[in-house]
């Protein structure tokens, strides 16, 4: 059966082009559909360790700003119209997620004649805290092991069943959470660590446009670009085997590969990074899995895959300081810093009434001074008197 779609993802972007999200929030939920239709039945082998499709997707953005859920779900919905796509817990514990995978073995040929087992299905949740309890260093170490995508038997011994045993586990993952939940769940040992340098954070502070209404702007046939799509996702599953590399796209891998080490970003050189920065070669070829698979169904991997992998890659990166930016930040720095943006979106401000909006975290009149104040002598706020009255401006270093 042929193709309907020469590019699903590019049909997916239009597919959901409706919708208030920022383009790249929308590739990146497309990706995370077309990785679970792929699940653990392709790869690229590098003799000792095999690179799986599968991604831990986080979409990141302030309360009601881009419609994270919503914008998810789309491409989620479309994903669960496939026939045989195991979906896992919406809350995530060791015995919930034994029973999920239990249920989703299933086997599949590779190369003919060979029968593999895998156990492979798909996290979808609006909030990311139900998939992931980052003080629970089980359950990160847990994440850690399964994104490697490790051939074999995952065992965990528990006090109610004695030893559970999974084999040949995959989980995708795509959640929604905002920076403020990131900075007080997750402990400043963890950004750039083990479990975080293996996420992708899609980040967005605004929407790409605004949409009152979607039904009066969607065309009339939309269901059957759905239908189409859900089509192509479904001839998707049933690729299987060894994707490999052309000799173009060796040759590009390797001068990126040395690119990278002897000229990493700037705007990356900070120890949280550091993990991220050794992992960035495998979120290229994960991507590029997908992206090929998006585009035929030869197992094929070339220099345009790896070159579209790395530019939506790093992309990214530029936001991924404002998803770690309040970790480890002090209150007063936090407060000093909704004050900040309070002003700049108010651009002038009596100073009373600018109490009056923080005073919910500003409890005490001399701490509202002492930021203020601190403000001022930073230069990031200015302080006038017209009369009676003193207000607060953004100063020239704060833009």
């Amino acid at each position: 059966m042929s193709r309907i779609h020469k590019d699903w993802l590019a049909a997916y972007l239009d597919y959901s082009s409706h919708s208030e999200a920022p383009t790249s929030m929308r590739f990146w939920c497309g990706v995370s559909a077309v990785a679970g239709a792929l699940r653990r039945k392709v790869w690229i082998d590098q003799a000792y360790f095999k690179w799986y499709c599968n991604m831990y997707i986080v979409l990141v953005a302030p309360p009601g700003v881009v419609a994270k859920s919503t914008t998810s779900g789309v491409a989620m919905n479309l994903l669960k119209q496939v026939p045989g796509i195991k979906f896992g817990p919406d809350i995530v514990t060791w015995p919930s997620l034994v029973v999920s995978f239990a249920a989703s073995a299933e086997s599949f040929e590779s190369p003919p004649g060979i029968h593999n087992i895998m156990s492979a299905m798909t996290l979808e949740s609006s909030e990311f805290g139900n998939l992931l309890n980052p003080q629970d260093r089980e359950m990160v170490d847990l994440y850690v092991t399964l994104w490697d995508g490790k051939q074999g038997v995952l065992k965990k011994e528990t006090k109610t069943s004695g030893n559970d045993e999974v084999l040949n586990p995959w989980i995708n993952i795509i959640a929604c959470t905002t920076p403020s939940w990131i900075a007080g769940s997750f402990p400043e040992y963890m950004i750039g660590g083990g479990f975080t340098s293996r996420c992708v954070f899609v980040y967005a502070e605004k929407k790409a446009k605004r949409v009152s209404y979607p039904s009066r702007v969607v065309p009339k046939d939309l269901h059957k670009l759905e239908a189409a799509l859900v089509k192509d996702l479904e001839q998707i599953a049933r690729l299987a085997g060894e994707y490999r590399l052309t000799e173009e796209a060796f040759e590009w891998g390797d001068a990126w590969y040395h690119r990278h080490n002897d000229s990493p970003p700037a705007h990356l050189n900070d120890d949280r990074f550091g993990g991220y920065l050794a992992r960035k070669q495998t979120h290229i070829h994960k991507l590029a899995l997908v992206v090929a698979a998006s585009q035929g169904d030869a197992l094929w991997i070339t220099a345009e895959h790896l070159a579209i992998a790395e530019r939506m890659v790093s992309d990214l990166e530029p936001d991924m300081a404002q998803v770690f930016a309040k970790i480890g930040r002090s209150d007063d720095s936090l407060h000093s810093e909704r004050l900040l943006n309070y002003i700049k979106q108010a651009g002038k401000v009596e100073w009373e009434v600018a109490f009056r909006h923080v005073h919910k975290y500003f409890p005490g009149i001399r701490d509202y001074e002492d930021i203020v104040s601190g403000l001022v002598r930073s230069g990031l706020v200015c302080m006038s008197q017209e009369g009676a009255k003193v207000f607060l401006s953004p100063g020239k270093a704060g833009g």
